[in-house]
């Protein structure tokens, strides 16, 4: 698997190819059939969600404002558990982390449960470079290693797809089993992934999971599932691996549950998912089963920076995927346009964040600010305040496109000037009503193409907004 360099910086060209594929364009439809209506009726049924959502706020923000101890206190019962805990600065320090535990124990094969961590620092092109096999083992994470892409979803890795692709990439992946098998059901598909990697849990060496939650009270990492795989990449193997990041903490037990309250409902519509695993440390001499040693590795990778400072609050992200499930932008264009790990409006803010604005500064620009992303976010996210702070930092690094800059320039000379504006969008309105006398709208514009590619701009009809405001006014 090749490693991925970002193509955030060519958000727009992206989008381009999203939107003339109708192939991605058939498969998107999924995602507000698949995931709206769910959420709606799971939060329907539960009388107490938005306070719920409350609390999930501010138990993020409690953990937020006093991390450094609660990072300690995990620390301090991880060990405790026999475990251990690894603080990687970056994503090089943690792909040479898990690199260095897999080398010592002689690990040939590696099978993963879902970890966006593990997109973010590249570990699985790490990993071969090293000689050692990586196996996702969730099933939409299995189907992209095969495609050699990154997820398009954070919860759904393979939305962007439909089921004939998927049936290709097997017979291609599989080339050992019968060409003639059936593979037209869905369970068809689902039954050949699950023998297939039946063999992989056996044999592997080290398992790497991700974490939901980690609970500073007991040293516990949580992760929840639909597939039970996460099970048994931590159970099977000698060494279980643990791969979060720091703003995965939570102070104890009891706030971990009331976040799997809203966690579920808030990203595939169910009330808990099927698999909500605990896991702390290896296993004791009276466990049945479990790894012999357990590793945590605790990725900081810019999340240090974003805290004390203006974004912070995109740490309080539970990776729920609610906000992308609900944004029109990404309904159009998919979530490989984001060009890196995370897509949507969560993606917006924090690949900026961790990749820098020079890399991902057009994204936040992809947003129409309706705010369905912040009304659905289970811990209250500001996510359109967030993306104008970062449209403000790419303005004032002149990263904005030219036309941008200068346009926002002309307007602000007549914006500060009341009278010259006044009359500057009188003699514009009276301009285009007159150009537009005939048909009542355009079907082209300078300056306007990226509207009237896709759809006529109504000629104006009347005066100004501010005219007719005085008019009104002066009724009164």
């Amino acid at each position: 698997m090749t490693a991925h360099a970002p193509t955030s910086p060519a958000f727009k060209a992206n989008a381009h190819r999203a939107l003339n594929d109708p192939a991605l364009q058939r498969a998107l439809g999924n995602v507000e059939t698949g995931f709206i209506l769910k959420r709606r009726k799971a939060a329907d049924k539960l009388p107490e969600f938005e306070a719920l959502r409350d609390s999930a706020r501010d138990i993020k923000n409690h953990t937020l404002a006093h991390l450094d101890l609660y990072l300690e206190a995990y620390e301090r019962k991880v060990t405790e558990s026999g475990g251990q805990v690894h603080f990687a600065p970056t994503a090089a320090d943690a792909r040479e982390i898990v690199a260095a535990i897999c080398r010592r124990v002689g690990a040939r094969t590696v099978v993963k449960g879902k970890t966006m961590v593990s997109e973010e620092i590249d570990l699985n092109a790490h990993l071969e470079a090293i000689g050692v096999t990586p196996v996702e083992t969730d099933l939409g994470e299995y189907i992209i290693q095969l495609r050699n892409e990154r997820p398009s979803h954070i919860v759904a890795p393979v939305i962007h797809l439909n089921r004939d692709q998927i049936e290709t990439n097997f017979r291609a992946a599989h080339a050992d089993l019968p060409q003639d098998r059936d593979l037209s059901a869905p369970e068809a598909l689902l039954a050949e992934a699950r023998a297939m990697l039946r063999a992989r849990f056996l044999a592997a060496d080290v398992g790497i999971t991700g974490a939901n939650f980690l609970v500073a009270e007991t040293g516990t990492s949580i992760i929840v599932t639909n597939e039970g795989n996460g099970d048994l990449s931590q159970t099977l193997p000698r060494v279980h691996i643990v791969l979060a990041s720091i703003e995965k903490l939570v102070p104890t037990l009891d706030d971990a549950a009331q976040m799997l309250r809203v966690l579920a409902r808030s990203a595939t519509g169910q009330e808990m998912s099927v698999y909500t695993t605990f896991s702390t440390g290896p296993r004791r001499p009276e466990d049945p089963d479990g790894p012999e040693e357990y590793h945590v590795v605790l990725l900081d990778n810019g999340r240090s920076a974003m805290l004390g400072g203006e974004f912070r609050d995109m740490l309080r992200c539970i990776r729920c995927a609610a906000c992308m499930n609900h944004c029109p932008v990404y309904h159009a264009v998919g979530g490989h346009a984001y060009g890196w790990v995370y897509p949507g409006p969560m993606g917006s803010v924090l690949s900026p964040s961790l990749i820098g604005v020079d890399k991902a500064g057009h994204l936040p620009n992809a947003s129409t600010f309706c705010g369905r992303c912040e009304s659905v976010c289970p811990v209250r996210i500001p996510l359109p305040k967030l993306m104008r702070h970062w449209r403000e930092r790419e303005f004032e690094r002149h990263l904005s496109p030219a036309p941008v800059r200068y346009g926002l320039g002309v307007w602000g000379f007549f914006a500060t000037r009341p009278r010259l504006y006044r009359l500057a969008t009188r003699t514009g309105m009276a301009a285009l009503a007159l150009l537009g006398r005939n048909k009542g709208r355009f079907r082209s514009l300078p300056f306007a193409k990226g509207w009237t590619a896709t759809r006529d701009l109504a000629a104006p009809e009347g005066g100004t907004f501010q005219a007719r405001w005085r008019a009104e006014r002066a009724k009164r």
